[in-house]
């Protein structure tokens, strides 16, 4: 919530009940996946929200996350842990900062469902990005590093590391809204005029401008970013579930959402309102002329569309969240609290598109 310091990689609970495995059938398969894997571990759930159930393993030498598809039927082209493992190894291998993949398991009688095991990565994770525990200095700097992460991935070469097929490119807009109206309607729990009137808005508000293809993260956000666990740097992007081939403004336009997001729809915090110049964290405005210097885009991520699209796009998320666990797929983390702002989000999602 607003106003609660970093949370450390290592909040953790114990295996919620429907998500527990044979830890024992895992750790044999381990053994002769992973060559340096070896002998007992210890297996906790980290807690949250994630789609995709995420575990932490730990041995005597080492420790390892493991993230796996939720158990039970499933839509066709969701919970793809498999395309999360495809595109962080090649981003891996290409310098990026992200876990190290060590192997996927497509067999399902492992432990129920598809997995991949990666390294873990020690640091911290900001969901208020007020960042209390900082100085401003170092703020400015976790800021400056986050900035740098994300237009160095949008300026890989996705054909060259392999990953020419790995989404469509072109139309990234309205193929996103397309994608997530069909979701909200398809989960849909409840009537909310405010989703049917950006349903139909939105295609048309569409900007103008260049559509440039990069591979985009999806939820560039200082939640899914691991800061070192003493210096003001990235050290991992975590979560590549929404990652895909398409407008890096999509990307930037997201992680910018931390200084327009309004108050009291989202359990992070926001920059709304608050004295960046003390806080040491730059104005949307420089921040989003440092990515376009370090990237040579000609973007403009200001237009209000964004923040419109963007707030619409949390609600229709939330909105399949809360249409899994009406039919039982989802249960435990922080489900049941983040589907009661998918209202507020089309609120204020629509307040934006109206210029209010």
């Amino acid at each position: 919530m607003s106003g609660e310091p970093a949370r450390r990689i290592g909040n953790l609970v114990d295996v919620e009940p429907d998500r527990a495995f044979d830890e024992d059938v895992l750790r044999e398969y381990l053994t002769g996946a992973v060559a340096e894997f070896d002998g007992p571990m210890t297996v906790r759930q980290f807690e949250g929200g994630q789609s995709n159930p995420t575990f932490k393993l730990e041995t005597a030498d080492a420790a390892y996350v493991l993230r796996r598809k939720p158990p039970g039927p499933l839509p066709k082209s969701a919970h793809a842990v498999d395309r999360e493992f495809r595109v962080m190894s090649a981003l891996f291998e290409a310098g990026l900062p992200v876990a190290e993949p060590l192997v996927l398991c497509e067999d399902e009688e492992v432990i129920g469902s598809m997995f991949y095991l990666m390294r873990f990565v020690p640091g911290r994770v900001f969901w208020d990005p007020k960042m209390p525990e900082l100085t401003p200095e170092e703020r400015g700097a976790v800021y400056d590093s986050a900035n740098e992460t994300l237009a160095c991935l949008h300026k890989v070469d996705y054909e060259q590391l392999g990953l020419g097929d790995y989404g469509r490119p072109g139309d990234y807009f309205a193929r996103q809204i397309s994608r997530w109206s069909r979701q909200y309607r398809d989960a849909k729990t409840v009537e909310i005029p405010e989703m049917e009137a950006l349903m139909e808005w939105l295609p048309d508000a569409i900007p103008e401008g260049e559509e440039r293809t990069s591979i985009i993260h999806g939820d560039y956000s200082f939640h899914n970013l691991i800061i070192h666990p003493t210096e003001p740097r990235v050290a991992s992007i975590v979560d590549w579930e929404l990652s895909t081939l398409g407008n890096p403004v999509g990307d930037l336009t997201y992680h910018m959402m931390e200084w327009f997001r309004p108050e009291g729809v989202d359990v992070r915090g926001t920059l709304r309102g608050a004295d960046l110049a003390s806080l040491g964290i730059p104005s949307a405005q420089d921040y989003a002329e440092t990515y376009r210097r370090r990237t040579g885009f000609d973007v403009d991520p200001m237009h209000p569309f964004y923040r419109t699209f963007h707030l619409f796009r949390v609600a229709a998320i939330l909105q399949g969240v809360a249409g899994r666990v009406r039919d039982g797929v989802q249960k435990g983390g922080n489900s049941e609290e983040i589907v009661t702002l998918i209202r507020p989000l089309a609120e204020a999602a629509w307040k934006e598109a109206r210029g209010i």
